[in-house]
């Protein structure tokens, strides 16, 4: 397997297996949120508030894959 060929492996490995963490994240904060409206729909923003702060988060740490990814993609 030529230099090349690892190098494009290794980007692959990395945003794969860095979007993954925060997709479930995700998923389980959307679905977290909708069952807390479910049980208390006076506290939606809230809840809302929470919510959107979590998904920064999650979205925050797939972009570092992401970063990463293209950094060894292109060093």
């Amino acid at each position: 397997m030529s230099t090349e060929a690892v190098k494009l492996l290794s980007v692959a490995v990395a945003i794969s297996v860095g979007a993954i963490g925060p997709a479930l994240g995700i998923g389980m904060i959307g679905s977290k949120a909708v069952e807390a409206l479910g049980r208390n729909p006076e506290a939606e923003s809230a809840i809302r508030t929470t919510m959107i702060l979590a998904l920064a988060f999650a979205e925050a740490i797939a972009i570092y894959a992401l970063v990463v990814a293209l950094i060894l993609k292109f060093a």
